[in-house]
């Protein structure tokens, strides 16, 4: 149910983003990424050129690939069967078939699920279509900021840390300060560049602190806050043998 939600908002937005009933329904039927599809549609909703979509589609759909690797082995399907289950691969079928208790039990969970999603993404994205259709003007309704919200919401889980939100911050930067030199959608593949680079950059060594989680020196002036060594039966007080010990 959520997901035919999600198909309606995306068919009601893309006939405001100026795509035909077809040209939406065949992104649901063919592409049938939701991230994808909103990227896509954002861009060429915001005057950007189609190149400059697609090219967003494809990093945002990326991913996938990722799953098919894994889902190949899991599912064991040959010949054309295996064009059919690539066009299921999706966060939710591969969430449902990853870690079950069998195989059997796993390809049940992906065909379920993505079969699922499919038709109710679909039948969501038709109804959208037909319900923004009998306006006069679909873009009174403000759903060109339906995209972006999307992606906010989309994005908002995976931000889970300083780094991530660093790369992030530091990637909407960049896209601002190039909206006003290059054509429309491209800011959008330059941030995306930007968590590329982040992404390819050295992490910090292992083992490495960081300095605000030191505890500093401490009073005697030790440092990483050690505590002092205090008079034990062997004669030694800080680390060195007083006279007379023993």
């Amino acid at each position: 149910m959520a997901t035919g939600a999600y198909g309606i908002s995306f068919g009601a937005i893309a006939l405001a983003g100026g795509l035909d009933f077809w040209q939406t329904m065949a992104l649901s039927l063919l592409m049938f990424t939701g991230g994808s599809q909103f990227g896509l549609v954002g861009v060429i909703a915001g005057g950007g050129a189609p190149i400059a979509g697609a090219a967003t589609a494809i990093m945002l759909g990326a991913r996938n690939a990722l799953y098919g690797l894994r889902l190949s082995e899991l599912l064991d399907v040959r010949g054309g069967k295996r064009l059919l289950a690539a066009q299921l691969v999706i966060d939710e079928s591969t969430a449902m078939s990853i870690g079950r208790d069998s195989d059997r039990a796993a390809r049940l969970g992906f065909y379920a699920t993505g079969i699922g999603v499919f038709v109710c993404w679909n039948l969501g994205t038709a109804v959208g279509l037909v319900g923004a259709s009998w306006l006069s003007d679909p873009s009174l309704l403000g759903l060109d900021a339906a995209a972006p919200a999307a992606f906010l919401a989309l994005l908002a889980p995976r931000l889970r840390g300083r780094e991530a939100w660093a790369v992030a911050l530091a990637a909407a930067v960049v896209a601002l300060i190039v909206v006003p030199l290059v054509p429309v959608g491209v800011p959008v593949l330059i941030a995306a560049l930007v968590g590329v680079i982040a992404g390819l950059l050295p992490g910090r060594p292992a083992g490495t602190n960081d300095p605000a989680d030191s505890d500093g020196p401490d009073h005697d002036g030790n440092d990483g806050g050690a505590a002092d060594t205090r008079r034990h039966d062997g004669g030694e007080v800080d680390g060195r043998a007083e006279p007379g010990g023993a």
